[in-house]
């Protein structure tokens, strides 16, 4: 799993923006970046989802456990 200021630092080497990687995998922006950001704590929904995508939450809750 990433933190996110990992991931971010990963986009930044590969020379991406968080706005072109919510872009391409079907995210809105604001949504990945409120996620990034600890606004959006990513326990259930949209924001869950894109947590996963991120890698700032195990695919599977049990693991989480």
């Amino acid at each position: 799993m990433l933190t996110a200021d990992q991931f971010k630092a990963r986009l930044k080497a590969r020379g991406t923006t968080i706005s072109q990687w919510a872009r391409d995998n079907g995210f809105s922006p604001r949504d990945v970046s409120l996620v990034l950001n600890g606004q959006i704590k990513g326990n259930y929904g949209k924001g869950h989802t894109i947590a996963v995508r991120i890698g700032l939450k195990p695919t599977d809750q049990s693991q989480a456990a």
